[in-house]
């Protein structure tokens, strides 16, 4: 069995969270670093948790190594305040890690992206995660994995309602939505951050790989 180290950004988000504990769970990680604005309420022996507000990424970063690095940012508009803010966070914030830890010998990053991810889609949202996935292909992982998650069903601290109203819904419309409308259904969190760290152990894995939402069931 290879042994890994993982980095975790994001942890203490809906998939990021499942990630951890999946990766506690794992035997082949003998330790995980996550960065979090805050304490998390979990302790294990290979847990080391930095408490940061991301403004000297370079600082907060140098002391960690890490062969894998899972990147389960996200934020939406409406929590962020503003685009700005939001491309701060899904972009920025996302492509200074990767750099960081590309130049500190990472040679995989896994990264929460969205279905619908372009570079010239109409909406906003989905331009942004366009222009993620493109930049983050410039800084030469050995190994890029995409995931693609539909709407995430999930019980969150704060309270989003595309998402409450999509929970509600998913027991009535996921059984309707067959063959190409499949990979349009609502997706588990639980089961996207699982899958994250499952194919983060596949080999061989160079290249770049996407995961659409079908896949992460």
């Amino acid at each position: 069995m290879k042994i890994r180290s993982a980095l975790i950004v994001g942890a203490s988000g809906l998939i990021g969270g499942y990630c951890l504990r999946a990766i506690l769970d794992d035997p082949a990680y003998t330790e995980v670093t996550v960065l979090v604005r805050k304490p998390i309420p979990i302790t294990h022996i290979k847990l080391k948790a930095i408490v940061t507000d991301f403004s000297d990424l370079e600082q907060v970063l140098a002391p960690v190594s890490a062969r894998d690095i899972f990147c389960c940012l996200g934020t939406t508009i409406n929590k962020s305040g503003s685009q700005k803010a939001f491309r701060k966070i899904d972009l920025d914030l996302v492509l200074s890690v990767a750099g960081i830890m590309k130049r500190r010998g990472a040679e995989q990053f896994l990264v929460i992206s969205s279905m619908g991810a372009a570079r010239d889609a109409k909406a906003f949202y989905s331009r942004t995660k366009g222009e993620m996935e493109l930049d983050l292909r410039g800084i030469g992982y050995d190994c890029l994995r995409i995931l693609r998650p539909s709407l995430l069903l999930g019980k969150r601290p704060e309270f989003r309602l595309g998402e409450r109203i999509g929970g509600m819904l998913a027991p009535l419309i996921t059984p309707l939505m067959l063959g190409k409308l499949k990979r349009y259904a609502p997706v588990q969190a639980e089961s996207v951050a699982y899958f994250m760290v499952k194919v983060a152990k596949d080999e061989p894995s160079m290249g770049v790989h996407i995961y659409e939402s079908d896949l992460l069931r």
